[in-house]
This record gives structure tokens, sequence and C-alpha cells, in this order.
């Protein structure tokens, strides 16, 4: 009986971008996919996932991100999503509400100079809803209004 130590991908990690490259160029060819390699960001997400599985997972990986690449370079947003991974640049949906909510209350201000019945009023909501959400974002009416100068 013969026994192989093989070491996990994780401690192994000198051989990933030679393993990546490698499965790249053998399923680029397969699924016919116009790609030169990946971004040099994405190589360093390579590098620095966790890998509890072995170079099956990097396999997995690999062809999921040219499954789903559509310029010539597999960017790194591509290789965390294959990671399942959120990408780092993008906010959580609470985050992404609560900014796009101050900022259109922002532009009703900006649009009504300061006019909390207006902007309410554009916002089908009622003045003391509209001073609520003012109050949950920090926003003071008057330094909307247009000064007489």
């Amino acid at each position: 009986m013969v026994h192989f130590a093989l070491p996990a991908l994780a401690e192994r990690r000198e051989d990933i971008p030679l393993l990546a490259g490698h499965f790249l160029d053998t399923l680029k060819t397969k699924y016919r996919r116009p790609i030169t390699g990946f971004a040099p960001e994405a190589m360093e997400g390579l590098l620095k996932a966790p890998w509890p599985g072995n170079v099956r997972q990097l396999f997995n990986v690999v062809e999921k991100c040219v499954a789903l690449c559509t310029g010539p370079l597999v960017p790194l947003a591509l290789v965390e999503r294959a990671l399942n991974r959120p990408s780092e640049d993008l906010a959580s949906f609470d985050e992404a509400r609560r900014a796009f909510e101050r900022d259109y209350l922002v532009q009703l201000l900006k649009m009504t100079g300061g006019n909390v019945s207006q902007a309410a009023r554009l916002a089908k909501r009622n003045r003391s809803d509209f001073y609520t959400l003012l109050n949950r974002h920090g926003l003071e009416p008057a330094a909307f209004k247009a000064t007489g100068d």
C-alpha cells in the first residue's frame, strides 16, 4: 500500500497562479471564451482565499469565472463572486438603502429650497414623516434655503 501526503492548496499558495492559469487556458478553449488572464487584483484574491478545499475547488472557481467573464481579463469582483464572498466594494443592502434615502432627501431639499412642505408633497409623505426622515439622516432644511444676499 502506498500513501501520498498531499498538502492542502492553502499550504501551497505558490502553486495557485500556475494552476489557475492552466485551468483558465483549458476552460477558455473548452468554452470558446476570449479571456487572456486574470487581472492582478483578481489573482491576488485567489492567493488570499482561505481554500478549505483543494485543487478541485480552485478548478470550480476558475470555471465559474470563465463562464461569467465578459471581458478579456477576469476581474476581482468575479473571483469573489465565484468564491461566494461579497465584493469588498459593494455596500450591504441596508447601507445602500440608507445612502439612497439620504441622497433622495438632499435632492428634494435642493429642488424646493429647503421647503419641507413642498419636499414632503413631492415625496408623497406627510410632513411629520418627512421630518422623521430628515432627523434620521441629520439633515437640516434651513441649510438648503436660498439666501437673499
